[in-house]
């Protein structure tokens, strides 16, 4: 049986992506509420060895897994190499000589281990010059217990903070302040509510050219037009349609014929991923990936449902549900500054209609939130065997497409 799998990213101080956070389950149905810390752990190691590859789901960052004590002791971690794996050691397990000990071996083989969701107990302080990191819950603690805990590991330089379930910039200003070195939460998918910005007239060609291919019949010579008087644009059209991803025998020259070879599904997609990218290119690279991934899998849901006429309406769906923290801006204001179809602005800023529901899948699994997942699937009439398959793909093609885009903005 296939398992569902979710990653949450792990960011540094210059908000750059540092790791990701796996979080693995049987299924939708089978993993809420409650599932055995030691079969979570035993199927996360299973499934890297046998279903897919970790490099994939962390695009060769270090993966953050956890370990109850028994896991540990079966010798678990050693299937997976020091360089690609922390050791998260499961805040349910009590400090004691046996984990002390296997938290030893694993120190000498050259493992990271941290502790998660950290309250400072003196008996602690032998395992200190072993483990690199505490992860501290920032919404749960009080500034007393942070305080304690700021104390009790300034003797241990080693030693370095990660602030979990940071929600807000004010937040993560405020932990960066105390000394935190890395932050964990979705503090940079939230709209920092500044002066509303407008859109380049760069940007406007290409809101154009998304509206024009939302369109049922294209208008080719217009289309091409828009792409003639923005060299910059066209240049990048061409660089795209003869990228590795296409895999492609002969060489594009012209737009005309690479917009005809690429049709109207992968020009939308081109056209998505562009004009977000360039809204996207002062913010964390990271909002960039999750708005690819979330139009990716949008769109291979959308593929396999019932209840979804197009796909490619999906994509743009899911690539622009994080318009909002992009643009620093309400979602309703960044709708309106775009011309698109009611079906996607009703479905970003009122929750309605069934794209809304397909968005919902989306967000809700990248927060591990499995029974909202399984609710959501339910009403687009997807099978839950099916989606883990779906989002693993769509991870490798927006690891891809980051790859490209990085490249043509350097």
């Amino acid at each position: 049986m296939k398992f569902h799998a979710a990653r949450q990213p792990i960011l540094d101080a210059e908000q750059n992506l540092y790791a990701y956070e796996l979080l693995f389950r049987d299924g939708v149905t089978n993993a809420f509420p409650n599932i055995d810390g030691n079969e979570a752990t035993s199927k996360i190691i299973a499934g890297s060895q046998f279903d897919f590859s970790l490099s994939d789901l962390t695009n060769n960052k270090p993966a953050f897994i956890n370990f109850t004590y028994q896991t540990l002791s079966k010798k678990y971690p050693t299937l997976i190499p020091p360089e690609d794996v922390v050791i998260e050691i499961l805040e349910t397990e009590r400090p004691g000589k046996r984990l002390l000990a296997e938290v030893k071996e694993l120190h000498e083989a050259g493992y990271f281990i941290a502790l998660d969701d950290y309250e400072h107990e003196p008996v602690w302080r032998h395992f200190f010059p072993y483990i690199k990191m505490l992860k501290v819950d920032f919404l749960a603690s009080t500034p007393a217990q942070i305080d304690e805990i700021i104390a009790a590991v300034a003797d241990y330089p080693h030693i370095s903070l990660l602030a979990e379930k940071i929600e807000t910039h004010e937040e993560f200003e405020r932990a960066k302040d105390l000394g935190f070195s890395y932050f964990q939460g979705y503090f940079f998918a939230k709209p920092q509510m500044v002066e509303a910005k407008s859109l380049s007239p760069a940007q406007f060609s290409l809101a154009e050219l998304l509206y024009e291919t939302s369109k049922v019949d294209l208008d080719l010579p217009k289309i091409i037009s828009v792409f003639e008087l923005d060299v910059n644009l066209a240049y990048k059209l061409l660089r795209y349609s003869n990228s590795a991803v296409f895999r492609r025998r002969a060489e594009i020259s012209s737009i005309k014929q690479a917009l005809v070879t690429l049709g109207k599904k992968e020009l939308q997609k081109f056209l998505s991923v562009l004009f977000s990218a360039q809204l996207a290119s002062n913010k964390p690279p990271e909002l960039m990936a999750m708005s690819l991934t979330r139009a990716r899998f949008a769109e291979g849901l959308a593929m396999i449902s019932p209840k979804v006429e197009e796909s490619s309406v999906a994509f743009l769906t899911g690539m622009l549900s994080l318009i909002d923290a992009i643009l620093g801006d309400s979602m309703e204001n960044a709708m309106e500054k775009l011309p698109l179809s009611a079906d996607i602005k009703n479905a970003l800023v009122s929750g309605e209609g069934i794209l809304a529901h397909v968005v919902d899948v989306a967000r809700a699994y990248e927060v591990s939130n499995w029974q909202t997942v399984n609710e959501e699937l339910a009403l687009l009439g997807i099978a839950e065997d099916k989606v883990p398959e779906i989002y693993e793909e769509a991870l490798q093609w927006s690891n891809e497409q980051m790859e490209f885009i990085l490249a043509t903005q350097s």
